[in-house]
């Protein structure tokens, strides 16, 4: 998994590249974890390269998803590819997240 941190403004960018499983989840948790101790709210994860994700990886979506709406912020994911987006629709996590289809409408949506 590679990951690429950037800020936007107020938005920490997360862009996502490769297979987030359980080898990956640890990682990706750590790097969505330390926005939030760096004082981060808004967060946007970018998928576009992701090409699978498991069920590990969903949970450290949510629980990112969770903390931020805790610290009164939000998290927005897109570029989803299409067999991703499917996972996301089977598992019920489209009602859960806000999802768009790139980063430029994603970063507007804040």
């Amino acid at each position: 998994m590679e990951i690429t941190t950037s800020k936007q403004g107020e938005v920490a960018v997360v862009a996502l590249a490769g297979r987030f499983d359980a080898q990956s989840a640890g990682q990706v948790d750590q790097s969505l974890q330390a926005n939030f101790q760096e004082g981060g709210r808004k967060l946007l994860v970018d998928m576009n390269r992701v090409e699978y994700v498991s069920s590990a990886g969903l949970r450290v979506l949510l629980a990112a998803a969770k903390k931020s709406g805790n610290l009164g912020g939000r998290m927005v994911l897109c570029g989803l590819q299409p067999y991703v987006l499917e996972v996301f629709e089977v598992a019920g996590f489209t009602s859960i997240f806000q999802i768009l289809p790139d980063a430029a409408s994603a970063l507007q949506s804040f």
